[in-house]
C-alpha cells in the first residue's frame, strides 16, 4: 500500500495539469543544477504529480530528481511511476539507493519493488536492507506468487491478544500504529496468533479501561487465505465493501492484510487485460513495446479472422448457384455477417461482465432460454424493417421473406453462441473474456452467412 498524504493536501493539487511549460521549467532547473529550486518547486505538488513528470523527462533526469529529494518522498513516487520508466531508473541506481527507498515503503509495495528487479540484484538490494525486520517481512512476501493473496498482502497492521485490558491495549497499540499508514481496524488473535475478532478504533475508546479484548471483540471478522486468487480477493472485498480484509493460513494465523489501493490496482489490470483479449490481442502489451512484440499479441487472433473469411468464401462459393438467380441476396451477405457478430459480441460482453462480477446465478439451460427470447425479439423487430425495406426497394416478396426470417435466425444462433460460449470457457477455467473478441466475430460471421444461404435457399426454392 502506497503511503497516503493528507486529504487536504490531495485537493490541493487537484487541478494538477502536465503542461510542455511545466516540463521546459523542470529541465532548465535542471540543466542549471539549481538543487535548491527545484526542491522548492517540485515540493508544491503531490507525489503523484511529481510522478506524471518524471515520466515525461529522459532518463538522467528523472534519476537525478530521485537522488536530489528525500526518500520519504521519493520512495512514494517510484510507486507512481509508468512500470518501463520505474525499471529504468532502477537500473541508474545503486543497490544501497535503492534498499534506501525500500526502507520507506510498505512491506508490499517494497516486495512489489524487488520483484520488478533482475534476479542478480534482488539479493544485492535485500542485503543492503538495514532494518532487519522489515527484509525479513519482504522476504516472507517475495514467496508468495504475485496473483495471490499473500502477493498483494502487507505485514503493517495493528493487533491485539484477547487476553489484554482496554486500559493496556491503547499503551501497546501506540508503538503499532506509527507503522500503519492508515488503520482501518485493530484485529484481535489469541496466544498461538490465530485471528479470532476485530476492533474499530470506536470499539476500543469507549470501552472501559478495565475490560479485557476479548468481552468488546467482534466475532464476526472477514477474511481470505493466503493462497486466495487476487480476483476472488477483490471480489470479496467489493460485495463486502470492505476498506481492507486480513489475510490467514491455512490455521487460521494472521499473516497481513489487503488494502483497498491494492485491490483497485487488480481489478484495473484485469480490467486491461480482459479489453485486450476482446480486441483480440492473446498477451498483456502496452503502445510503447517493440514491433515484435506486438506482433506475437496480435497475430494469432488476426490468423483465426483469415481462417474465419476463408471459411466464409468457401461456404458462399457451395451456394453460386443461388447467387446467379438470386443476386440481391450476395449483397445482404456483409449485413447479415455484422449482424450476426455484433449480436454474438453483445451477449458473450453481458454473460463475460457477469462472470466477472460474480452476478451470473442459474443454470446454463435457463440462460440460454432467456438469451433465445431476447434474441427472437430483437431479431423479429429488426427483420420486419427489413422486409419493408427490400420488398419496398426490390419488389419481391419471397426474397424479402427469405432474407428476413433467415436474419432472425442468424440472430437467435448468434445470442446462443455469444452466451454459451463464455460460460463453457468459464467452466473450463479459461479466461472467458476470449470469447468477446475475434472468437465469437469470426464464429458467428460463419454460422451466419452459412444460415443465411441454407434458410434463403429453402424459401427460394433454389
Amino acid at each position: 500500500m502506497t503511503k497516503n498524504h493528507h486529504v487536504e493536501d490531495i485537493q490541493d493539487n487537484i487541478q494538477f495539469q502536465l503542461t510542455d511549460e511545466l516540463i521546459e521549467k523542470v529541465e532548465i532547473l535542471i540543466e542549471d543544477e539549481n538543487d535548491k529550486e527545484i526542491k522548492l518547486f517540485l515540493n508544491e505538488y503531490h507525489y503523484a504529480d511529481i510522478a506524471e513528470i518524471l515520466d515525461e523527462l529522459d532518463v538522467e533526469d528523472a534519476v537525478y530528481i530521485i537522488k536530489l529529494l528525500d526518500s520519504g518522498l521519493t520512495s512514494d513516487i517510484l510507486m507512481e511511476l509508468d512500470e518501463d520508466n520505474r525499471e529504468n531508473i532502477l537500473k541508474h541506481l545503486s543497490a544501497k539507493e535503492i534498499a534506501e527507498e525500500i526502507e520507506e515503503l510498505d512491506t508490499d509495495d517494497a516486495a512489489d519493488i524487488i520483484a520488478e528487479l533482475p534476479e542478480d540484484r534482488k539479493d544485492d538490494v535485500i542485503s543492503k536492507i538495514e532494518d532487519q525486520e522489515h527484509k525479513a517481512e519482504i522476504e516472507e512476501l517475495l514467496a508468495y506468487d504475485e496473483d495471490t493473496a499473500g502477493g498483494l498482502m502487507a505485514k503493517e497492521l495493528v493487533k491485539v491478544y484477547e487476553t489484554w485490558t482496554v486500559a493496556g491495549c491503547l499503551r501497546r497499540i501506540r508503538g503499532q500504529a506509527k507503522d500503519v499508514t492508515r488503520v482501518h481496524s485493530i484485529y484481535v488473535v489469541d496466544k498461538a496468533e490465530k485471528l479470532i475478532g476485530r476492533l474499530s478504533l470506536k470499539d476500543l475508546i469507549v470501552a472501559k479501561s478495565e475490560q479485557k479484548i476479548a468481552e468488546i471483540a467482534k466475532e464476526n471478522v472477514d477474511w481470505v487465505n493466503v493462497n486466495d486468487d487476487a480476483e476472488d480477493v477483490a471480489r470479496v472485498m467489493a460485495k463486502y465493501d470492505l476498506e481492507a480484509i486480513p489475510v490467514v493460513d491455512d490455521n487460521q494465523t494472521l499473516l497481513g492484510r489487503i488494502t483497498i489501493d491494492d485491490i483497485v490496482d487488480v481489478l484495473k489490470e484485469e480490467a486491461d487485460k480482459d479489453y485486450q483479449l476482446a480486441a483480440g490481442i492473446t498477451q498483456g502489451v502496452e503502445a510503447d513495446d517493440s514491433i515484435l512484440q506486438l506482433t506475437r499479441a496480435r497475430l494469432p487472433w488476426l490468423f483465426l479472422g483469415l481462417v474465419g473469411g476463408v471459411g466464409a468464401f468457401l461456404i458462399m462459393e457451395g451456394f453460386q448457384d443461388a447467387f446467379n438467380k438470386y443476386a440481391v441476396l450476395f449483397f445482404f451477405t456483409p449485413l447479415i455477417a455484422a449482424m450476426a457478430g455484433n449480436v454474438g459480441v453483445q451477449s458473450s460482453a453481458i454473460i463475460v461482465q457477469g462472470l466477472a462480477n460474480d452476478d451470473v446465478k442459474g443454470s446454463v439451460n435457463s440462460r440460454l432460454i432467456k438469451e433465445m427470447l431476447l434474441a427472437a425479439l430483437n431479431g423479429t423487430i429488426l427483420a420486419l424493417f427489413l422486409f419493408l425495406f427490400v420488398w419496398a426497394t426490390k419488389g419481391d416478396f419471397s426474397t424479402a421473406l427469405a432474407i428476413s426470417v433467415s436474419l432472425i435466425a442468424v440472430i437467435i444462433v448468434a445470442g446462443l453462441i455469444g452466451t454459451f460460449v463464455p460460460l463453457f470457457l468459464d467452466k473450463r477455467g479459461i479466461d472467458p473474456a476470449i470469447a468477446t473478441g475475434p472468437f465469437i466475430t469470426t464464429s458467428n460471421d460463419i454460422f451466419g452467412i452459412l444460415i443465411y444461404f441454407w434458410i434463403a435457399k429453402m424459401i427460394l426454392g433454389i
